[in-house]
């Protein structure tokens, strides 16, 4: 009898001590393979990466564009990778309940559905550009303001709209990101059972640009360039940043992850990590009169494969650094790493 409850005060020591060193849940950790998902928007998707999945490359309405060489299968953080991220999506198409977009569901909805089947251990979410930050809108702004003279350079006119269209977005976001969280929830999944990171946006721009800029495939003047280089892109990351913060998410800043390679910054032009204006043809073949207009060149000013490649070296070095926060910056040898002035060390647990 006394070796009995020896064994059973032993057994109930040894469950508390699994749950306090924060274990996986039990039932995912007979899931077998570990996963690592991305959700957001045209950033995460691997949009400008080319080779798209199929039926996401406008077949039917979904222009998703989930390339296969997007970031998050070039990592090597879990067995398996996972794309959930959809070109054009808002905030509400990443959180629950959300109206389909390009005929596609919640996002959050359908990671819970994942994080119950597999182990997932890292969750990687970008969003916000098409909230009412509005990054696409203020692109053609400035292509516009190059093409007409008529038009104020797209700096006068956005620019006094940046600081209330930042934080207009930030609570979008957060709404997100909260209910990844959620899903994850009801998955069974404490919040210190999966990393949640949170990344912000490589600017595809830059004033140093290549000779005659305008005829090479980005036509917007030099000072627009530098002011969404450095006032808008920082602006946006500064928002992503503080919802981190309000959430519990790590933080990744991108906008300087592609500095040095941006679109019309380097000649030859396939040395660049980001698409200057590109059209492309073969979204008519696949989504037919639907392409006619913004879907046959939305391709352009996103990474490449080879911008996605070295973000993804990137994200493999901060998720396992520990850090809370950092940012990736193209090191000597013209590879992205972290920036040793940036991470800024994960509380203790």
């Amino acid at each position: 009898m006394r070796s009995r409850r020896l064994l059973a005060l032993l057994t109930a020591i040894a469950a508390m001590t699994v749950t306090l060193l924060g274990a996986p849940p039990a039932a995912a950790a007979g899931r077998g393979s570990t996963i690592i998902v991305a959700l957001g928007d045209s950033a995460a998707s691997g949009e400008g990466a080319g080779d798209y999945e199929p039926g996401t490359r406008g077949e039917n309405g979904d222009w998703c564009h989930r390339s296969v060489h997007a970031y998050v299968h070039g990592t090597s953080l879990a067995e398996k990778s996972v794309n959930l991220a959809c070109s054009g999506a808002t905030s509400a198409d990443v959180g629950l309940g959300a109206e389909p977009h390009y005929t596609e569901r919640s996002q959050a909805q359908r990671l819970a559905k994942i994080a119950a089947r597999y182990r997932v251990t890292t969750v990687i979410v970008q969003v916000g550009a098409n909230d009412d930050a509005a990054l696409v809108a203020t692109g053609v702004a400035c292509i516009r303001a190059l093409l007409d003279p008529r038009e104020p350079p797209c700096r006068d006119t956005i620019g006094p709209l940046v600081p209330e269209r930042m934080a207009a977005t930030a609570p979008k976001v957060e709404a997100a990101v909260r209910d990844v969280r959620e899903a994850m929830g009801s998955a069974g999944y404490s919040d210190e059972h999966y990393d949640l990171v949170l990344a912000s946006y490589a600017s595809p721009f830059t004033e140093k640009m290549v000779p005659l800029h305008g005829l090479r495939g980005c036509p917007y003047g030099r000072p627009d360039a530098e002011w969404s280089r450095t006032v808008l892109f920082p602006a946006l990351s500064e928002s992503l940043r503080g919802v981190a913060e309000r959430t519990g998410a790590r933080f990744l800043d991108l906008v300087r992850a592609t500095e040095g390679y941006e679109a019309c910054s380097r000649t030859p032009w396939t040395q660049e990590w980001q698409r200057r204006l590109t059209v492309n043809a073969q979204a008519l073949v696949y989504g037919g009169l639907d392409a006619i207009g913004y879907h046959i060149a939305q391709e352009s000013f996103h990474p490449n494969a080879t911008g996605h490649a070295e973000m993804a070296r990137c994200i493999d070095e901060f998720v396992r650094s520990g850090a809370a926060s950092s940012a990736c910056v193209v090191g000597a040898d013209g590879h992205l790493q972290l920036d040793d002035a940036a991470p800024v060390p994960a509380p203790a647990a």
